[in-house]
């Protein structure tokens, strides 16, 4: 399954402002209520759990899939490591808006996720943002997880861990490319509503929901 694009803007950059709430989080080191503690997922494809990336160990196996041109043609990441360092490093010494992670299946790293904070992402700026609205990109490493449902997977898996640890939030979304057909696809099937198409600085996007008042039904 071909990924979702990266964040509008770098995180922290251009940023909505935080609220009470979110200020005392900060304070804390904790606008995402803790990714690296999130509890392992029993999925279909087998057991999945979301490890906030070390750049020094992961950026090599990151890079080289950020040069897939699968990949590349949706995040447009392609080229030397130090390419893929700016991006996820933006990430890591940010205020906590947005945690990159490897997708690790059964002990092995799969794929990539950035969990961010929709609601204090410039993608705020383009739709009806609700407090706590938390986003996910992805993209599956390995083409032989592609294209066999192993993305919508892993997105129904990743969706529930964000409405199990994050109490507050109630909604879950993305902005898929709308080009990009087969993320789309696997996203409807993984529990999201499409809910409009937006036009954000750099893309068409699809805007995708899953609720949390829905999350048993779809």
């Amino acid at each position: 399954m071909s990924p979702t694009r990266p964040p509008v803007d770098p995180p922290g950059d251009d940023t909505l402002d935080l609220r009470v709430d979110d200020l005392v989080a900060l304070l804390d080191g904790d606008l995402l209520d803790s990714v690296a503690a999130w509890s392992p997922a029993d999925t279909p494809a087998g057991s999945f759990r979301l490890e906030p990336v070390r750049l020094e160990r992961d950026l090599p196996l990151i890079t080289g899939w950020m040069n897939d041109p699968a990949v590349a043609a949706f995040w447009e990441l392609a080229g030397p490591d130090t390419v893929t360092a700016e991006h996820v490093l933006a990430q890591l010494e940010g205020d906590g808006r947005s945690v990159p992670c490897l997708g690790v299946l059964d002990g092995t790293p799969m794929s990539y996720f950035e969990i961010y904070r929709a609601d204090l992402d410039p993608i705020a700026r383009y739709y009806p943002a609700l407090p706590h609205d938390t986003g996910i990109h992805l993209l599956i490493g390995g083409v032989t997880d592609r294209g066999r449902g192993v993305g919508t997977t892993l997105l129904r898996a990743v969706a529930d861990l964000v409405l199990d640890h994050r109490p507050r939030c109630t909604r879950v979304v993305a902005e898929p490319d709308i080009r990009n057909t087969p993320s789309v696809s696997a996203f409807l099937s993984g529990g999201f509503r499409y809910a409009a198409e937006v036009d954000l600085p750099d893309k068409r996007a699809a805007l995708m929901i899953r609720d949390r008042a829905l999350r048993h039904v779809l």
